[in-house]
């Protein structure tokens, strides 16, 4: 079988494995939660983003894994971690709020240019490059995106709610 169905399936398969897991355990455990208080959890696994940083270490993956794909990822996702902290940190206020929308869209948006990147210099095709990083691609990255998705649906409904509440009000 060609690499990239063996790569595209890999992460088809991660984000179909991930998405039953929060739609059956992580939504229900949280959605009843008030806001902000139910974002705390995804927030924490997306402060391990700091795993990124595996790109640029040798030993984890290959010294040819090209640097204009390594070094954007692994930054980004570093980046990614401090805002995810820092929207930790702000929880619950309105500078919260702001952060949150700032990390989950910058966070997202890492993740989306990481697969751009992989896809320009053809990373299917020399997977061997990534060594142990594969299995952050595989596994790690489908929950993160899943989560971002989970994240936006709870910042957009309580954008909702916000605003209904302020037309009743008036």
């Amino acid at each position: 079988m060609p690499s990239y169905i063996l790569f595209a399936t890999s992460v088809i398969f991660g984000l179909a494995v991930w998405g039953v897991v929060v739609w059956s355990y992580i939504w229900p455990a949280i959605r009843k939660r008030p806001v902000p208080g139910n974002l705390k959890p995804l927030l924490l696994l997306h402060a391990f983003r700091f795993l990124g940083l595996a790109f640029v270490a040798p030993g984890v993956v290959s010294l040819q894994l090209p640097a204009a794909f390594a070094q954007p990822v692994a930054y980004g996702d570093f980046i990614a971690a401090i805002l995810a902290l820092l929207a930790l940190a702000t929880l619950g206020t309105p500078v919260g709020t702001v952060v949150i929308w700032i990390f989950n869209t910058a966070g997202t948006a890492d993740l989306l240019f990481g697969f751009y990147l992989g896809a320009r210099i053809a990373l299917p095709d020399t997977q061997g490059l990534l060594g142990a990083g594969y299995f952050i691609l595989m596994a790690y990255v489908p929950l993160l995106l899943i989560t971002h998705g989970l994240m936006f649906r709870i910042l957009l409904q309580s954008t909702a709610v916000a605003s209904r509440g302020n037309l009743s009000a008036a």
